[in-house]
């Protein structure tokens, strides 16, 4: 106690310390209650999404079982039956799991099974629905795995039966959905009305506090503020001689003030503690999220996203990061649930020496990111698209390989095949003791032979003409425009204009003449032409191959959409092996006008 008596004695401040400690006893057994009580209704609300999400997906599992059934019923082939019949066997399992576990609960699906009397109501009535569609994929599956497999007839009644009842299903389980979701919203909506019951009671609490503690300490600051007023003469001797420094410091306050006004309106801009809690934040920064710039006690997290794993993780962030620094993309949630993305940097910083800070600056980039995102998403459809086409087209090549292996083989066997079975039966029936038939015989075998050589010359050209190896690719659509005009009886001919008679690599050969074969056979089975005119030109760089036909021509459009199959995968054939060489391919053609390919291949 001073002399005056005018500083708090000792039974002010017992007093005063005993009323400090029942107010933050108050606010910290409010916020434990308030934590309880909140803590164990978001216990109850874990398990509503997957229960939801559950619900949800049985809707679609109950889809996916009708259509795996309906294309058993159409499915020609027994093995493509198996096939579907496996995966419906998967489908029907899940599809029973989900509804029990719905009712009774599981564990490993996350599902407590604590309905309420309205959604056990409506299990009731959608069990009957459930039970006839399970009963009848149980029998066609079944049926399906009966040895021998029974026919598709066999199972129609059960297919009429799912169709029956595949609607009721769905109708009864949109209103199971909607009740557990409305019944979600119904626990929200009571954890709201818990939380303004809170916040009107710490508004209570603060307001006691403010009129029996604050409001008496205020009192207690004023008798003290009388004999500092005391002391005010001999500090102003002091204060003329801090002038000159008292200018230079508002000169600076005036800067930094200036500067922070600056950071407010344009940076997403704020200070916090080293824990997150926030200092200050910047007009922009509060603009943005809806946050009051004066609000205490927030932790930036919560300002930045309402979402708790986006909280967690940036509260990780500052954690790692703050003696380091960071600097990177960070994803927040404004609170309408809109997500934005912010490009944010933390700086540690020390206003004074025992004292260290954060600063937290911004700028917003949701667009950019959106974009990117949108990009990213856009080049993996691409490439799977891309994929799906290439897996296509790999079948059709692998269909047509095998179709000319049968031809081949069919060749082989009824013409050379025949024709030496032929020749060693004329071979033992020779009798050297009767000269004349003998010697017919031999003529007959000389004949007999020379088409045996025909035709396994033939099969040879079929498959890699000799002049293609030999002599280089020249000679061999040479060699292939003389055989074909001599087979089909049209007029093909080959002009090679600047006498190209270079040799390329043997891929890069069997490659245009394959391309070049399949154009001549385009123009002679479909395009009902009569000439046929394949002219080569080279320069330094590119050798040009022209396939010009006088046929009735076509829409080069119908035979380029191969996504599906659908017919032009001759065409698909030869736009891959072209661009497997690396060269161009165009179409040119017009209906009754004839058509021209035309091939343009490196040479460097």
């Amino acid at each position: 106690m001073t002399k005056n008596g005018n500083s708090l004695d000792q039974r002010t401040f017992d007093k005063l310390s005993r009323l400090y400690v029942i107010a933050l006893s108050t606010i910290a057994l409010s916020v434990i209650i308030s934590q309880l009580l909140i803590r164990n209704h978001l216990k109850s609300q874990q398990s509503d999404s997957t229960v939801i999400n559950v619900a949800g997906r049985q809707r679609m599992l109950s889809q996916k079982l009708t259509k795996e059934i309906l294309l058993l019923s159409t499915e020609p082939n027994i093995e493509n039956r198996i096939l579907i019949k496996d995966k419906l066997k998967q489908t029907l399992s899940l599809w029973r799991l989900s509804h029990h576990a719905l009712q009774r609960g599981n564990d490993s699906l996350g599902l407590p099974g604590k309905n309420s009397i309205e959604v056990i109501r409506m299990f009731q009535s959608l069990n009957l629905s459930f039970s006839s569609i399970s009963n009848a994929s149980e029998s066609i599956i079944t049926k399906l795995e009966n040895v021998p497999p029974m026919p598709v007839s066999a199972f129609t009644e059960e297919i009429e039966s799912i169709k029956a009842k595949e609607g009721e299903f769905l109708l009864m389980m949109d209103k199971i959905v909607n009740q557990y979701d409305f019944e979600a919203d119904e626990k929200v909506s009571w954890l709201r009305n818990l939380e303004l019951w809170l916040t009107a009671l710490t508004l209570i609490i603060l307001l006691g506090e403010f009129l029996f503690i604050f409001w008496p300490a205020a009192k207690s600051v004023k008798n003290t503020l009388a004999e500092l007023l005391k002391a005010e003469r001999t500090a102003k001797k002091m204060a003329f001689d801090a002038d000159k420094l008292s200018i230079a410091k508002e000169k600076s306050i005036k800067e930094l003030r200036a500067l922070s006004q600056a950071m407010d309106e344009t940076l997403l801009f704020a200070r916090v503690q080293p824990d997150g809690i926030i200092i200050h934040m910047g007009k922009k920064f509060s603009r943005l999220f809806k946050f009051n710039k004066f609000s205490t006690n927030l932790s930036i997290s919560e300002v930045l996203s309402g979402r708790k794993n986006e909280q967690l993780a940036i509260e990780d962030l500052i954690l790692k990061h703050k003696k380091t620094g960071w600097q990177g993309e960070v994803k927040a949630t404004i609170n309408d649930n809109t997500d934005v993305w912010l490009e944010m940097a933390i700086i540690p910083y020390s206003p004074i020496e025992e004292k260290t800070e954060l600063l937290i600056i911004g700028s917003e980039i949701t667009k950019r990111k959106e974009a990117q995102l949108e990009i990213e998403r856009l080049t993996t459809y691409s490439y799977e698209e891309k994929m799906s086409q290439q897996k296509i087209i790999s079948s059709k090549i692998i269909e047509n390989q095998e179709k000319e292996q049968n031809r081949i083989a069919k060749d082989v066997h009824d013409g050379i095949g025949q024709m030496l079975t032929g020749l060693k039966y004329n071979l033992e029936s020779i009798d050297i003791s009767d000269i004349d038939k003998t010697a017919l015989k031999i003529n007959h075998l000389k004949e007999l032979t020379t088409n045996i050589i025909k035709g396994v010359r033939t099969a040879t050209f079929n498959l890699t003409p000799p002049e293609l190896a030999d002599h280089g690719i020249v000679p061999a659509l040479n060699k292939l425009v003389k055989e074909l005009t001599r087979l089909t009886g049209k007029e093909i001919v080959l002009f090679n204009r600047t006498d190209f008679n270079e040799r390329l690599e043997s891929l890069t050969e069997i490659n245009i003449y394959r391309i070049t074969q399949e154009a001549i056979n385009n123009a002679i089975k479909y395009a009902e032409s009569t000439h046929i005119l394949v002219s080569l030109t080279h320069s330094e760089d590119i050798l040009s191959i022209v396939i010009d036909d006088n046929g009735k021509g076509f829409d080069p459009k119908k035979v380029k959409n191969v996504k599906n199959g659908d017919g032009g995968m001759g065409m698909t054939f030869m736009r891959e092996r072209i661009k497997y060489i690396d060269g161009r391919l165009f179409l040119t053609s017009e209906a009754g006008k004839g058509t021209r390919v035309t091939l343009n291949i490196p040479l460097v």
